[in-house]
């Protein structure tokens, strides 16, 4: 049996686009001997749909869709296509999370997803209700079982700790299926692929039944869709595998013998690089965006931001603004502008020390007999998030923001100022990891693509003499591994410390990740790359005096 894995980068809402897609790759499917094609999750609606769930119209038309398009296939393979569907029921939640089996020209048959995940980015139960039982259909001569994202993630033998009390997997194992299906939209996160396979290969060879997976692929708002689609025989050996970010066709032969070897491309830095270009690109082409802006400050955070931007969406669409102070270093003019050259984006200079001087004199007798402090830092700030601005509207173009995620922690970032913007590329990336994914990027390029200066210069903000971040955090390496044990492994002030950290450090390191908690409700959404980012996951409340 060969099943074609339709790995789509479908948009949210685009139910009429996201349908040709699935004809195209259909197409594709049928001219190279499928027998069965299977789409992502939620394809035909795009992954995720959040409340647009909610619009009973929108449901409606998903499936009038579905329709047409099962027409359209009468002559092409089977194939299961993921939506989202009515619960007919006057109990429960609205809706189940489906696929149907378009075949014959018609909606052939349904299948519900059983495991509805409620944490991290997902809230599934708000919209789904979920399915009990196993669900099989006959396919080319054989039974196959058909899943639907989460409800392989719950495995006894495979994870120490299962979230759900029943396994789908096992129930359609004990219901006779010969191979599962699972359609999936599986957010990215570092690292995650390898374990994700290792898992699929695990059980495939615990039940002895072929499994394929197939995941979504592209950046919707802030997450992004790594691809990598995948299958197994039933000893667990992987058969086929779809590209890593990209759209792909993969046809897995069930019947085949031998062994993919392990996948070549899972380091971090090169991971990392490649999801946040396609986040910037998909982000900014699904919100109607060809051009974007940044301000250019000669430091790694712009320098890196910049470099992604270039390669999403090409050098001729980037614009990088330089806007000295009279504290800016000529150093880290020249770095701003060698970086430009270096990616062939054009530069606009927008000195403001004009606009400081006439901030200064407008509040002179408001601030009468006080010292200058973060307060005039912060102006300045302002006023380079007023031009950004001014810019963007005016050119029509998406404003990128700088900061990374050390940053976006400790609140070391101005509201209305740095912050402003539409989309926070780097937000995700521990500043540790800036510097690593910059030095990866030269050194796969064979050049300096980003200046030696930015990467060994001592980061600062230069909002006044002699600055540098240090005088305000930690030292980079050490914050890093602070906030991972807190943010991501949700370790408390005790646990670090347990762990041979400074107490007034990790004390110190705490109370400003709580204090900044009002700035990052009011960031720009950031591309999700890490287990567990400041976005659409972190829910922390803001009027609270909870213990760090």
């Amino acid at each position: 049996m060969k099943i074609a894995l339709l790995q789509l980068n479908p948009t949210v809402g685009d139910i009429d686009g996201n349908a040709r897609l699935i004809l195209d790759a259909v197409r594709e499917a049928g001219a190279r001997g499928a027998d069965l094609a299977v789409t992502p999750e939620l394809a035909l609606v795009g992954y995720l749909p959040r409340d647009l769930l909610l619009n009973s119209s929108f449901v409606a038309r998903s499936w009038a869709v579905a329709a047409d398009l099962a027409a359209s296939l009468a002559n092409l393979p089977p194939t299961l296509v993921g939506l989202p569907e009515t619960n007919a029921s006057d109990e429960g939640r609205p809706l189940f999370n489906a696929a149907a089996l378009l075949r014959h020209g018609r909606v052939d048959a349904r299948f519900r997803k059983a495991l509805l995940p409620t944490y991290d980015v997902f809230d599934e139960d708000r919209y789904f209700e979920p399915f009990h039982g196993a669900q099989t259909v006959d396919i080319a001569g054989q039974r196959v079982g058909i899943s639907i994202c989460e409800d392989i993630w719950n495995d006894r033998d495979f994870w120490k700790r299962r979230r759900y009390h029943h396994d789908p997997v096992e129930e359609l194992v004990r219901a006779g299926a010969q191979s599962i299906v699972n359609l999936s939209a599986s957010p990215f996160a570092t690292g995650k692929h390898g374990r994700r396979e290792d898992m699929l290969g695990s059980m495939a060879r615990k039940y002895k039944v072929p499994l394929v997976y197939v995941n979504q692929v592209g950046g919707n708002d802030d997450l992004i869709f790594d691809g990598r689609s995948c299958g197994f025989d039933a000893a667990g050996a992987c058969l086929a595998r779809g590209r890593s970010f990209e759209t792909d066709v993969v046809i897995c032969d069930l019947a085949a013998t031998g062994s993919l070897p392990t996948a070549s491309d899972l380091d971090a830095e090169s991971e990392i690089w490649r999801a946040l270009v396609l986040g910037t690109r998909d982000y900014a082409r699904k919100c109607g965006f060809s051009r974007v802006v940044l301000g250019l400050s000669g430091g790694i955070d712009s320098a890196l931001t910049a470099a992604i931007a270039a390669d999403a969406l090409g050098a001729a669409n980037v614009l990088g603004v330089l806007m000295p102070s009279s504290f800016s270093s000529q150093g880290s003019i020249d770095d701003a502008l060698a970086l430009a050259k270096n990616l062939g984006i054009n530069t606009l200079t927008l000195p403001i020390a004009d606009a400081m001087s006439a901030m200064e004199a407008t509040l002179s007798e408001a601030f009468a007999g006080t010292v200058r402090d973060v307060t005039e830092e912060n102006i300045q700030a302002r006023i380079r998030g007023n031009l950004l601005m001014a810019l963007s509207n005016k050119r029509g173009a998406l404003l990128l923001t700088t900061g990374n995620k050390s940053e976006l922690a400790v609140g070391y970032c101005t509201l209305y100022g740095d912050m402003s913007g539409g989309l926070a590329v780097i937000a995700d990336v521990p500043k540790t990891m800036v510097y690593r994914v910059s030095k990866w990027l030269n050194t796969t390029r064979r050049r300096a693509v980003i200046p030696e200066a930015s990467i060994t210069k001592a980061p600062s903000a230069e909002l006044r003499p002699n600055q540098t971040d240090q005088d305000s955090l930690p030292p980079y390496d050490e914050l890093d591994a602070i906030l991972q044990r807190h943010v991501e492994q949700h370790q408390s002030a005790q646990e670090i410390v347990a762990a041979g950290f400074d107490p007034a450090t990790v004390s110190r390191v705490l109370t400003l990740v709580r204090g900044a908690e009002f700035k990052r409700k009011q960031a720009a959404p950031g591309l999700k790359v890490t287990d567990r980012a400041f976005g659409t996951g972190w829910r922390m409340p803001i009027a609270a005096r909870a213990p760090v």
